[in-house]
């Protein structure tokens, strides 16, 4: 009887426990649905990408990772097809947990224009020029790929390192060369020392002597430069070389002194004590080759400039008188020019002196400047004439010197420029050719032009007359 109860008992148990798990499966399904209609994209699957983690945290294993021999190549297509232990499954596949049957399953993914790729598509985009069978590709033809891949990338890694090393030396190289640089640098002064060296060597050339005097000229154009060519005694040996027999050398004596002397006080104070002065004089009074004579004047010009005890030492020497006479030579018609430059310069210079504050000069420049009589001997050697036949030469820069210095001689020369038809001529003319000039350059759009302001100049000098 006890036996009965409780296999009746075990049989109403059982029946009550197989009710209790059909109610838990509905329950299940029932919940399942419901998620289903809320978000469908969860409903039984989970889409990721290949290369997303798995659920312990780790890279999946795809073919990169592993040894292609070892892997079976999953090859998808537009639908979901299961994912079988141990297969591949290429890179940018769609894959997704099956929640009713466990499984991993696989497809291609979708285009950007919404259409799925083919797996030809897939395969080129991934394998990029890899030539593969059109069909279907082996774990042997992957590998092949692979080690096509990485030959390909190694030789364009070793191509961009041989124009690297082709625009840019190595710093070794680089140092090495700097090292030679340093050892043979040599400064202007140790320049100079072998130059003058070379220069006054008995054992030296003409022509290595002009040399010599060629490059240093190049060097005494600085002004530190020069205090060292005349601390080393390069001055002295050049003046002692305006006296040489050699007419190329005497030109390139004269051509080094002038640019030593231009804007350096110190060296021209030397130079008119070392008897420069009246070196350059004689050599332009004297019969000279038109070479010789050029660079004498530039040496001349740069010794009276801004030197006013220097100018007062020409007029005692009687330079006026010197440069008077190369307008009376024949062949020198290019000097001309350069003179009357030169009177205009030293005129201005004074000018400019006395009419500036006194304040900014010392007295003992300004003494000096009252001693240079240099515009009464210009009018009194009849200068005023001699500037102003000049108009008559064709070129428009030497028309421009020559009017700025008769305009400036104007208040010395008022009454001989009124009295010289000779003048007013060739004044008349130019007027007649600047007002032309003038007018089609006002047609080109060009108002004040290089013809217009000399056309003013002109007519401010007829105005004064």
């Amino acid at each position: 009887c006890r036996l009965a109860a409780m296999s009746h008992r075990a049989g109403l148990l059982s029946a009550a426990a197989r009710v209790n798990l059909m109610l838990l499966l509905l329950a299940v399904l029932f919940s399942w649905s419901s998620l289903s209609d809320r978000v469908p994209e969860f409903a039984l699957t989970k889409i990721e990408e290949s290369d997303i983690k798995d659920d312990s945290g780790k890279e999946p294993l795809t073919e990169d990772d592993a040894d292609p021999e070892d892997l079976e190549v999953f090859y998808p297509t537009h639908q979901w097809q299961t994912i079988r232990p141990g297969q591949a499954v290429p890179a940018g596949s769609h894959v997704r947990l099956n929640l009713q049957t466990g499984e991993r399953e696989a497809k291609l993914p979708e285009s950007e224009d919404g259409k799925s790729q083919t797996r030809e598509e897939r395969r080129r985009k991934r394998l990029g020029k890899v030539d593969v069978d059109a069909n279907s590709f082996t774990s042997q033809e992957l590998k092949k790929a692979l080690a096509k891949m990485k030959e390909s990338e190694k030789a364009e890694r070793k191509a961009q390192e041989e124009e690297v090393r082709k625009k840019f030396r190595p710093i070794e190289q680089l140092k090495e060369e700097f090292e030679k640089l340093n050892v043979k640098m040599e400064t202007d002064y140790e320049i100079m020392v072998q130059l003058i060296s070379k220069f006054n060597s008995s054992a030296s050339t003409l022509a290595d002597k002009v040399a010599a005097l060629y490059d240093l000229e190049y060097y005494v154009h600085q002004v530190d430069n020069a205090k060292d060519f005349l601390s080393m005694g390069g001055l002295q040996l050049v003046i002692e070389g305006l006296n040489s027999s050699e007419a190329t050398l005497k030109e390139h004596a004269a051509f080094v002194l002038g640019a030593a002397l231009s804007s350096n006080p110190k060296v021209q104070i030397e130079a008119i004590e070392g008897g420069a002065l009246q070196k350059l004089l004689v050599i332009l009074a004297t019969e000279q080759p038109l070479p010789v004579k050029k660079k004498a004047l530039f040496a001349l010009s740069s010794m009276l400039r801004h030197f006013p005890y220097a100018q007062q030492q020409f007029l005692k020497l009687g330079g006026l008188q010197v440069l008077r006479s190369l307008f009376r030579q024949k062949g020198m018609e290019t000097l001309h020019v350069r003179v009357v430059t030169l009177l205009y310069d030293l005129i201005v210079e004074k000018l400019l002196l006395e009419g500036s504050q006194q304040e900014e000069h010392t007295e003992e420049k300004i003494h000096q400047y009252q001693q240079v009589r240099l515009v009464p001997a210009v009018v009194e050697q009849d200068w005023c004439v001699v500037v102003s036949n000049l108009l008559g030469m064709p070129e428009h820069d030497t028309r421009e010197k020559v009017l700025k210095t008769v305009s400036v001689l104007m208040a010395f020369c008022r009454e001989r420029y009124r009295r010289d038809p000779a003048l007013s001529s060739a004044l008349s003319l130019l007027r007649s050719e600047y007002e032309e000039l003038a007018a089609q350059e006002q047609r080109e759009g060009d108002s004040d032009g290089y013809f217009s302001e000399l056309l003013g100049s002109v007519n401010t000098i007829i105005q004064q007359l």
